[in-house]
């Protein structure tokens, strides 16, 4: 029998067990379960918090945080999509025992990242994996209220079949046209066509997946080197980053207090650098806004380039000591940057640069 709501019900709190109501399988490796209090409370949070779950574990109980996937708006159930990660202990047990009938202890919700907290005409939503739950959660939430605001919701995945919510996101995004979806992946499926976007996400991607992006108010959730990612293409492009929000599906945050400062390098025309063209012998002053391309023109020295903007690869140089800061556009691989290698047109040096020019 279904379950209906008890009007005299208090909202659940976490001196309660919940009940593991139901399991479906998202992707090979993600599945949503939902949970109900046994005595018919109901639950109140706001979109895009998260709940810690007591599992037990052979060995012992642990406690693992996860963001609530349902929306408020629909308070007879919660629901949480875990994605098994390597080296899962808590998310391995839940996909491999944790079955309809059982109850478990959980403690919340909690947490600051939703958008109730930063009301906005328009939206950009960026995610990647299993980061895209509070995304799911806050855009039910707009769909049941009856007034889809403008949102822009772009995630990332490893292929299409990768696409946690993929088809309800399509449901939604087919019945309004506040609701645009960008996809891109690393690879299609084999055998299927894919006609989105491929690769990994860039200024250049962003800028035609949200030409407005300036405009919007941005919530981002995802492993931090891709949220760091996010913040660089964001602050190169100009984007006010006081209107930027972000959720590392790692380690939420349950206070304003909690929340981690961002440091991230950002590059200042205030602040001196110097770059060293080993093989020419010449060493040039500059700017840290200054790139290294543009300071071996200024050098008379001639570096090949083609796009100047991080996509082709022509300008690939070998840094042999220093740091740079580079928001590349797909122009170089991390293999490549983890031996060394920069792209001129989008590296600014950051104090004492050498390269072999």
């Amino acid at each position: 029998m279904a379950q209906q709501m008890n009007w005299t019900a208090q909202p659940w709190r976490d001196s309660e067990m919940i009940e593991c109501a139901m399991v479906v399988p998202d992707t090979a490796d993600t599945a949503t379960f939902t949970f109900r209090a046994p005595s018919g409370a109901w639950f109140d949070y706001l979109p895009g918090q998260f709940v810690t779950l007591d599992l037990p574990v052979p060995g012992g109980n642990v406690q693992r945080t996860y963001t609530i996937s349902s929306s408020p708006s629909r308070p007879l159930s919660i629901s949480v999509t875990v994605k098994a990660q390597p080296q899962s202990i808590g998310t391995r047990w839940m996909l491999d025992h944790l079955k309809p009938g059982m109850r478990i202890k959980a403690h919340g919700p909690a947490g600051i990242f939703t958008f109730h907290r930063h009301p906005a005409a328009k939206y950009l939503f960026i995610s990647a994996g299993s980061g895209i739950t509070p995304m799911m959660s806050m855009t039910t939430w707009a769909w049941d209220s009856g007034e889809m605001p403008d949102i822009t919701f772009v995630h990332a995945a490893r292929r299409p079949s990768d696409i946690i919510f993929r088809e309800r996101l399509e449901q939604f995004a087919n019945r309004v046209p506040g609701l645009k979806l960008r996809f891109t992946v690393e690879e299609p499926d084999p055998f299927r066509t894919w006609l989105g976007y491929q690769g990994r996400l860039s200024q250049i991607m962003l800028g035609l997946m949200a030409p407005d992006y300036l405009e919007r108010e941005v919530f981002c959730c995802g492993p931090e080197p891709f949220m760091q990612s996010v913040r660089d293409m964001l602050t190169a492009l100009g984007y006010d980053m006081a209107r930027y929000h972000q959720e590392s599906f790692g380690a939420p945050v349950r206070t304003e207090a909690d929340a981690p400062q961002i440091t991230d390098v950002v590059p200042d025309a205030g602040t001196g650098a110097e770059i060293t063209f080993a093989v020419s012998g010449v060493t040039q002053t500059c700017a840290q806004t200054d790139t290294v391309l543009s300071v071996a023109r200024q050098a008379g020295l001639n570096i090949a380039s083609g796009c100047t903007f991080g996509l082709c690869g022509t300008c690939k140089i070998r840094k042999t000591a220093g740091d740079v800061h580079m928001v590349h556009n797909g122009g170089i691989s991390d293999d490549e940057i983890a031996d060394g290698f920069i792209l001129a047109c989008c590296s600014n040096p950051i104090g004492k640069v050498t390269v072999a020019v």
